[in-house]
Protein backbone atom coordinates (compact mmCIF):
# COMPACT_ATOMS: atom_id res chain seq x y z
CA UNK A 1 0.00 0.00 0.00
CA UNK A 2 1.01 3.83 0.02
CA UNK A 3 0.24 6.50 1.85
CA UNK A 4 -1.83 8.78 -0.10
CA UNK A 5 -3.12 12.50 0.52
CA UNK A 6 -0.63 13.17 3.48
CA UNK A 7 0.98 16.43 3.75
CA UNK A 8 2.39 15.65 7.35
CA UNK A 9 4.68 12.86 9.01
CA UNK A 10 5.01 12.68 13.00
CA UNK A 11 7.54 10.90 14.17
CA UNK A 12 7.92 8.97 17.76
CA UNK A 13 12.05 9.81 18.81
CA UNK A 14 13.50 7.16 20.82
CA UNK A 15 13.39 3.49 19.58
CA UNK A 16 12.28 5.47 15.96
CA UNK A 17 14.87 7.63 15.21
CA UNK A 18 17.23 7.16 18.12
CA UNK A 19 19.00 4.69 20.31
CA UNK A 20 18.59 6.32 23.66
CA UNK A 21 18.52 3.40 25.71
CA UNK A 22 22.68 3.21 26.64
CA UNK A 23 22.45 6.64 27.99
CA UNK A 24 19.04 5.98 29.65
CA UNK A 25 20.43 2.96 31.73
CA UNK A 26 23.96 4.23 32.05
CA UNK A 27 21.38 7.52 34.10
CA UNK A 28 19.09 4.83 35.68
CA UNK A 29 21.58 2.80 36.84
CA UNK A 30 23.63 5.94 38.17
CA UNK A 31 20.22 6.73 40.51
CA UNK A 32 20.19 3.17 41.78
CA UNK A 33 23.49 2.70 42.79
CA UNK A 34 22.95 6.33 44.84
CA UNK A 35 19.85 4.78 46.43
CA UNK A 36 21.96 1.62 47.30
CA UNK A 37 19.68 -0.44 44.96
CA UNK A 38 20.56 -3.47 42.77
CA UNK A 39 21.88 -2.24 39.21
CA UNK A 40 20.06 -3.60 35.58
CA UNK A 41 21.17 -4.98 32.28
CA UNK A 42 20.75 -2.73 29.37
CA UNK A 43 18.60 -5.92 27.68
CA UNK A 44 16.09 -5.17 30.84
CA UNK A 45 16.11 -1.58 31.14
CA UNK A 46 15.18 -1.66 26.80
CA UNK A 47 11.89 -2.94 27.92
CA UNK A 48 11.39 -0.17 30.22
CA UNK A 49 11.54 2.98 27.73
CA UNK A 50 8.70 4.47 26.61
CA UNK A 51 6.05 6.11 28.80
CA UNK A 52 8.54 9.10 30.10
CA UNK A 53 11.01 9.40 32.57
CA UNK A 54 8.70 9.12 35.74
CA UNK A 55 7.55 5.46 34.52
CA UNK A 56 11.05 4.58 33.33
CA UNK A 57 11.99 5.33 37.49
CA UNK A 58 9.56 3.81 39.25
CA UNK A 59 9.84 0.65 36.99
CA UNK A 60 13.46 0.82 38.04
CA UNK A 61 12.43 1.05 41.99
CA UNK A 62 10.10 -1.95 41.12
CA UNK A 63 12.37 -4.08 39.46
CA UNK A 64 9.70 -5.10 36.65
CA UNK A 65 7.74 -3.41 34.01
CA UNK A 66 4.60 -3.61 36.37
CA UNK A 67 5.12 -0.96 38.77
CA UNK A 68 4.91 -1.39 42.53
CA UNK A 69 1.89 0.29 44.02
CA UNK A 70 3.25 0.72 47.16
CA UNK A 71 6.36 2.86 46.03
CA UNK A 72 7.18 5.24 48.89
CA UNK A 73 6.10 8.65 47.01
CA UNK A 74 8.95 10.70 48.44
CA UNK A 75 11.31 8.45 47.69
CA UNK A 76 9.71 8.12 43.43
CA UNK A 77 10.46 11.87 43.73
CA UNK A 78 14.30 11.29 44.83
CA UNK A 79 14.92 9.37 42.52
CA UNK A 80 13.54 11.00 39.55
CA UNK A 81 15.75 14.53 40.60
CA UNK A 82 18.87 11.74 40.45
CA UNK A 83 18.05 10.72 37.39
CA UNK A 84 17.20 13.71 35.16
CA UNK A 85 20.01 15.59 37.01
CA UNK A 86 22.27 12.53 35.72
CA UNK A 87 21.06 12.20 32.21
CA UNK A 88 20.70 15.92 31.59
CA UNK A 89 24.28 15.91 31.07
CA UNK A 90 24.83 13.06 29.97
CA UNK A 91 22.11 12.89 27.06
CA UNK A 92 24.68 11.65 23.90
CA UNK A 93 27.55 10.03 25.13
CA UNK A 94 26.42 6.83 23.27
CA UNK A 95 22.95 8.10 21.82
CA UNK A 96 22.98 7.74 18.24
CA UNK A 97 20.84 7.67 15.37
CA UNK A 98 19.69 4.56 13.53
CA UNK A 99 20.68 3.64 10.38
CA UNK A 100 19.48 6.14 7.30
CA UNK A 101 17.68 8.43 9.82
CA UNK A 102 18.62 12.06 8.71
CA UNK A 103 19.04 11.27 4.89
CA UNK A 104 15.84 9.86 4.84
CA UNK A 105 14.30 12.67 6.91
CA UNK A 106 15.75 14.76 4.43
CA UNK A 107 14.63 12.96 1.33
CA UNK A 108 11.21 13.24 2.95
CA UNK A 109 11.57 17.07 3.95
CA UNK A 110 12.45 17.57 0.31
CA UNK A 111 9.52 15.82 -1.31
CA UNK A 112 7.44 18.09 0.23
CA UNK A 113 6.42 16.48 3.71
CA UNK A 114 6.11 18.53 6.87
CA UNK A 115 7.83 16.78 9.86
CA UNK A 116 7.03 16.80 13.25
CA UNK A 117 8.21 15.19 16.61
CA UNK A 118 6.34 13.90 19.43
CA UNK A 119 8.13 12.01 21.70
CA UNK A 120 7.31 10.93 25.96
CA UNK A 121 10.63 12.30 26.78
CA UNK A 122 10.90 15.38 28.81
CA UNK A 123 10.64 18.32 26.38
CA UNK A 124 13.70 19.73 27.93
CA UNK A 125 16.01 17.16 26.38
CA UNK A 126 14.38 16.97 23.45
CA UNK A 127 16.48 20.02 21.77
CA UNK A 128 20.19 18.91 23.07
CA UNK A 129 19.87 15.24 21.51
CA UNK A 130 18.89 16.61 18.02
CA UNK A 131 21.55 18.86 17.72
CA UNK A 132 23.95 16.61 19.40
CA UNK A 133 22.98 14.35 16.64
CA UNK A 134 22.64 16.68 14.10
CA UNK A 135 18.65 16.31 13.29
CA UNK A 136 17.93 20.11 14.03
CA UNK A 137 16.20 22.06 11.70
CA UNK A 138 13.94 19.41 10.55
CA UNK A 139 10.32 19.37 12.29
CA UNK A 140 8.30 22.03 12.21
CA UNK A 141 6.31 21.25 15.51
CA UNK A 142 7.91 19.64 18.53
CA UNK A 143 6.43 18.08 21.33
CA UNK A 144 7.63 16.59 24.63
CA UNK A 145 6.19 14.22 27.26
CA UNK A 146 4.88 17.06 29.54
CA UNK A 147 4.57 19.51 26.75
CA UNK A 148 0.65 18.89 26.95
CA UNK A 149 -1.59 17.63 29.77
CA UNK A 150 -1.55 14.48 28.35
CA UNK A 151 0.95 12.15 26.39
CA UNK A 152 1.10 9.01 23.92
CA UNK A 153 -0.86 7.08 23.99
CA UNK A 154 -3.07 9.94 24.19
CA UNK A 155 -4.81 11.12 20.81
CA UNK A 156 -3.90 14.67 22.37
CA UNK A 157 -0.41 15.37 21.21
CA UNK A 158 -1.42 14.54 17.73
CA UNK A 159 -4.37 16.37 17.79
CA UNK A 160 -2.16 19.61 18.90
CA UNK A 161 0.20 18.88 15.84
CA UNK A 162 -3.34 18.71 13.53
CA UNK A 163 -4.36 22.17 14.81
CA UNK A 164 -0.62 24.14 15.16
CA UNK A 165 -0.23 23.06 10.93
CA UNK A 166 -3.84 23.10 10.36
CA UNK A 167 -4.03 19.85 8.43
CA UNK A 168 -6.89 17.03 9.14
CA UNK A 169 -5.97 13.74 11.20
CA UNK A 170 -6.05 12.64 7.84
CA UNK A 171 -3.37 14.00 6.24
CA UNK A 172 -1.04 12.75 8.82
CA UNK A 173 0.54 9.56 9.47
CA UNK A 174 2.22 8.52 12.93
CA UNK A 175 5.35 6.77 12.46
CA UNK A 176 6.61 4.97 15.60
CA UNK A 177 8.05 1.52 17.39
CA UNK A 178 5.46 0.98 20.16
CA UNK A 179 1.94 0.73 21.43
CA UNK A 180 1.65 3.88 22.44
CA UNK A 181 2.53 5.61 19.23
CA UNK A 182 -0.16 3.16 16.98
CA UNK A 183 -3.01 3.48 20.47
CA UNK A 184 -2.58 7.45 19.97
CA UNK A 185 -2.70 7.47 15.84
CA UNK A 186 -6.07 4.66 16.53
CA UNK A 187 -7.34 7.42 19.20
CA UNK A 188 -7.07 9.95 16.84
CA UNK A 189 -8.50 8.42 13.52
CA UNK A 190 -4.86 8.68 11.76
CA UNK A 191 -3.20 6.41 10.13
CA UNK A 192 0.48 4.43 11.51
CA UNK A 193 3.52 3.24 10.66
CA UNK A 194 5.40 0.95 12.94
CA UNK A 195 9.36 -0.05 13.41
CA UNK A 196 9.72 -3.19 13.99
CA UNK A 197 13.51 -2.67 15.71
CA UNK A 198 12.43 -0.07 18.28
CA UNK A 199 11.22 -0.82 21.97
CA UNK A 200 7.81 -2.33 22.34
CA UNK A 201 8.18 -3.74 25.59
CA UNK A 202 8.82 -7.45 24.60
CA UNK A 203 5.83 -7.08 21.90
CA UNK A 204 5.41 -7.99 18.40
CA UNK A 205 4.50 -4.06 16.98
CA UNK A 206 1.78 -5.76 14.49
CA UNK A 207 -0.03 -6.94 17.60
CA UNK A 208 -1.38 -2.27 17.60
CA UNK A 209 -1.93 -3.23 13.42
CA UNK A 210 -0.32 -0.49 12.12
CA UNK A 211 -0.99 0.40 9.16
CA UNK A 212 2.42 -0.53 7.32
CA UNK A 213 5.51 -2.32 9.49
CA UNK A 214 8.97 -1.39 8.25
CA UNK A 215 12.24 -3.51 9.67
CA UNK A 216 14.74 -0.30 8.46
CA UNK A 217 14.34 3.75 8.82
CA UNK A 218 14.63 4.25 4.84
CA UNK A 219 11.97 1.84 3.91
CA UNK A 220 9.54 4.59 4.81
CA UNK A 221 10.09 6.17 1.24
CA UNK A 222 8.60 3.31 -0.41
CA UNK A 223 5.65 4.49 1.08
CA UNK A 224 5.02 8.02 0.26
CA UNK A 225 5.08 9.48 -3.51
CA UNK A 226 6.21 13.00 -2.37
CA UNK A 227 4.31 15.84 -2.89
CA UNK A 228 6.64 17.85 -5.22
Amino acid sequence: MKFIHKKVIIFDLDGTLINSVPDLALALNHMLKTLNRAEFSEDIIDGWVGNGASTLVKRALSGQTQIDNNLDTQLCEDALKIFLAFYAKNLCVATHAYPDVLNTLQTLKKEGYVLALVTNKPFAFVEPILKGLGLTDLFEVILGGDSLKEKKPSPMPLEYVCNELKVTNKECVMVGDSKNDILAATAAHMQSLGVSYGYNYGESIDTYKPDVIIDNFKDILKYFDGLK
